[in-house]
């Protein structure tokens, strides 16, 4: 399964490739709208990566989804801490697991998505974020465990913000397991980057 890491790490070099681009030419661009309260997020994205230590290993992921979010308050907290807090759903068309025995095809949904978008710096508007969903694949993910399986992720990224859209790039840490519905469950840990494009919506006036 040497295809796999290999192809996991040009996808990878692509999607860092395209951000780089992303943010040698956003100077050429006005600035798009930052998150702001009472606003929305909308955004379509792709990711991937490979397994690392700490649980079933050749294994590789790439998903790629559509997210809609809530820009919930004004800036708070203290000097370079300072931003606001984002809640969002994700719902993932497709998701595949690179297994050694076989190739998983399957469908995601994130109902929590916990942002923090720190407060934008020029064209940049940085965050943080903490997600948790479920996984239902048609074969089991891994090949000894179950077919239904539940995520949890950590992601640190920022968006590059532009006239209308902004692109974001992100690194982000997977795991993949079903919570001990089988025995054994050694679940997938994974490195993932993750490339975006959206656009934060300012909130609708009073009365419209």
């Amino acid at each position: 399964m040497a295809i796999v890491p290999a192809a996991c790490t040009r996808f990878s070099w692509v999607l860092i490739s395209l951000s780089l681009i992303a943010w040698l030419l956003q100077p050429a661009f006005a600035q798009a709208p930052a998150p702001e309260s009472g606003g929305h997020e909308v955004q379509l994205w792709t990711g991937g990566g490979y397994t690392v230590p700490g649980g079933t290993k050749d294994t590789g992921v790439w998903n790629a989804g559509l997210r809609y979010g809530w820009i919930l308050t004004d800036s708070h907290g203290p000097s370079f801490l300072k931003g606001r807090f984002e809640y969002a759903l994700d719902a993932i068309p497709l998701f595949l697991v690179f297994q050694p025995a076989n190739t998983a095809y399957g469908i995601a949904f994130d109902p929590v998505v916990l942002k923090w978008n720190f407060t934008a710096t020029g064209r940049f508007s940085p965050f943080v974020e903490l997600n948790g969903g479920v996984l239902f694949t048609n074969h089991d993910v891994p090949t000894v465990a179950n077919n239904v399986n539940f995520t949890t992720s950590l992601a640190i990224g920022t968006h590059v913000l532009r006239e209308k859209y902004n692109w974001s790039v992100e690194a982000r840490y997977m795991h993949i397991s079903d919570a001990g519905l089988t025995v054994p469950n050694p679940g997938i840990n994974t490195v993932q980057v993750r490339l975006g494009i959206g656009r934060f919506l300012p909130p609708r006036p009073h009365g419209k």
